[in-house]
């Protein structure tokens, strides 16, 4: 007589765990090199949200409009450290001299990404879904030659594209979305420039859960990582 199964073991789940966040992991890469968004939420214990992400090459007005409506956050592009020093900006709070900018308490974290913000100089007011797209592919075209990019002649301070500086070891130094986010694209061999905007949630105005931005993900087959998968997978490269 043929007995029933068992309850599946721990171990049997952990690999099928781990074999379910690899599969998101390539998911998300194939999906930045294809143009398409991708999730990443970092950690409860950390900001606790969940950002919208698209390689800066591939926003278009329709993913600019895609971000400020689904996403609701603010729609900023990180950019890699060494392509931010190339470019020869600052991170805000150092680039300010005002009493505001002293005793940053995040909570979450050291400090804050922030760097400049921009307009390209081909843009009228900055803030349109079009201009917004000019200025965001214009910073992923410059992220692919920084060296052969005139930063001042191209774009303009200020402007309505929020920049952020990633850490110089990424996720050896930190591990925010600037980060989580230029980690993935450099998996993906795009450029150091990459887009994040944070899900919010219309009826609570907070942050948008994990299990609704899982949701969303799955109603649009987007891929969606935990900032631990991204850590697991890429967090150990980035301390060689």
């Amino acid at each position: 007589m043929t007995g029933h199964a068992g309850p599946r073991s721990n171990a049997d789940g952990a690999t099928a765990g781990a074999s379910a966040a690899s599969s998101a992991f390539d998911h998300a890469l194939e999906s930045l090199r294809a143009g398409e968004p991708i999730l990443v939420h970092d950690a409860a214990d950390r900001e606790g949200e969940t950002d919208l992400i698209y390689h800066a090459d591939a926003v278009t007005p329709d993913a600019v409009a895609r971000l400020r409506n689904d996403a609701g956050g603010l729609v900023c592009v990180a950019l890699g450290h060494d392509v931010a020093e190339t470019f020869d900006l600052p991170f805000y709070s150092e680039a300010v001299d005002h009493p505001a900018t002293a005793d940053h308490e995040l909570g979450y974290d050291d400090r804050s990404s922030f760097s400049l913000t921009v307009n390209h100089r081909d843009t009228y007011t900055g803030i349109t879904d079009e201009d917004r797209s000019t200025t965001i592919q214009a910073l992923g075209e410059a992220a692919a030659t920084p060296e052969a990019t005139d930063f001042a002649d191209e774009f303009r301070v200020p402007g309505h594209v929020h920049l952020l500086k990633g850490a110089p070891n990424l996720l050896a130094q930190r591990e925010g979305h600037t980060e989580l986010a230029l980690a993935l694209a450099e998996a993906a061999d795009q450029s150091s420039a990459i887009v994040v905007c944070e899900m919010l949630d219309d009826d609570t105005g907070e942050a948008l859960s994990p299990d609704d931005a899982h949701a969303y993900a799955e109603r649009h087959d987007f891929a969606y990582l935990e900032g631990q998968d991204v850590l697991e997978r890429l967090g150990n490269a980035t301390r060689q």
